[in-house]
């Protein structure tokens, strides 16, 4: 698996993706439907459009210290994952692991952990000594998902651009 960053710096000054670029990552949200339908973030799941994508791309870099890393197999893009080095919520001073999701067709081939251990490494790299994330309560499938690498829960509110209820979990990175 490869992992590349698309930083803010890539799409500076109103810069567009490159339109295959964009259509690869549409294709990757669109596969999920179930996921697209309990997060609520398009208007409709079973029809996310490209610029739809790219102003949800756009939000995540808007947050300061967010990188989206893309992973690539077989030069196929399976996996997204958006990272923040620092929540925007100031009492939060660990890094988050803002979203990740694995195209539907790739499920269960690794693809997810091989990320999430990606951005754990990242993090350890630069002294960090936890990764913080929060699942939506009614995503049973990723709560185990998560537990299973280790995370453990910390607390449950809402989260703060949607207000929808979430778990939130911690993973030490020592």
């Amino acid at each position: 698996m490869i992992v590349e960053a698309l930083v803010p710096k890539a799409l500076e000054d109103g810069a567009a993706l490159p339109g295959a670029l964009l259509t690869e990552i549409t294709a990757l949200y669109a596969s999920d439907e179930g996921f697209q339908q309990l997060s609520g973030e398009f208007p409709d799941p079973s029809d996310i459009r490209p610029e739809q994508v790219a102003a949800a791309l756009a939000d995540e870099l808007a947050r300061p210290t967010a990188e989206i890393l893309l992973a690539r197999s077989e030069g196929r893009l399976v996996a997204l994952a958006v990272i923040l080095g620092r929540h925007p919520d100031p009492a939060e001073t660990e890094p988050w692991l803002g979203l990740l999701m694995v195209h539907a067709d790739e499920r269960r081939a690794g693809h997810g952990r091989r990320l999430a251990a990606y951005a754990e490494d990242r993090f350890r790299a630069e002294g960090r000594t936890g990764l913080r994330l929060a699942v939506l309560e009614n995503n049973p499938k990723a709560l185990a998902f998560w537990t299973s690498l280790g995370y453990e829960e910390t607390d449950r509110r809402p989260d703060l651009t949607h207000g929808r209820p979430c778990v939130v979990m911690r993973k030490s990175l020592r």
